[in-house]
């Protein structure tokens, strides 16, 4: 009869155990994960017209990106972004990913993050949002992994006219 308890208990606590553990792993198995170094494909991004409202920086997600290479590790509930600029300083970003927004910090002044998975854990929507001249400003960047190797950034936030101004920027992974 111990040895029937003794067993009785041990499975119980097996199974306890997955019921904690089989909903993380589940939850963690159907995101993408964006982790590595990323190069940009020119030839397969799309800018806004020479001219536009979308150029310069400050403007959409590939624009604040810098158009150029970075790397980006994730962690269970973190996206961090490193990219080095023209003078080879580097600066990192950082996303809570599940949903609670985050305050950037930049020379431009604070800005509100807030990043959400998509249904199916393969799009990772990043909004952003900052005050500027005319009140606030709010961005939106969409990142898709369109294959392994390949990452589509697609950045939506209104020009100095108030129209909506789109870029998609995608990234080979090296």
């Amino acid at each position: 009869m111990k040895k029937i308890a003794l067993n009785f208990m041990r499975l119980l606590s097996l199974t306890v155990i997955l019921a904690l553990i089989a909903p993380v792993l589940a939850n963690a198995q159907g995101k993408a994960n964006f982790a590595g170094s990323w190069t940009m494909n020119a030839a397969k991004s799309t800018q806004p017209p020479a001219g536009g409202q979308g150029g310069g920086q400050g403007g959409g997600g590939g624009m604040r990106m810098g158009g150029g290479d970075f790397t980006a590790t994730q962690e269970a509930n973190l996206l961090t972004r490193t990219r080095t600029g023209q003078d080879g300083t580097a600066t990192s970003t950082k996303y809570s990913l599940d949903g609670k927004e985050t305050v950037v910090t930049t020379q431009r002044g604070d800005s509100k993050v807030t990043a959400t998975w998509s249904a199916d854990g393969k799009t990772l929507t990043v909004v952003t949002k900052s005050q500027g001249q005319n009140g606030e400003r709010v961005s939106t960047e969409a990142w898709t992994l369109t294959d392994p190797k390949t990452l589509s950034v697609t950045s939506t936030r209104n020009g100095q006219d108030g129209t909506p101004v789109k870029t998609t920027m995608v990234y080979d992974k090296k």
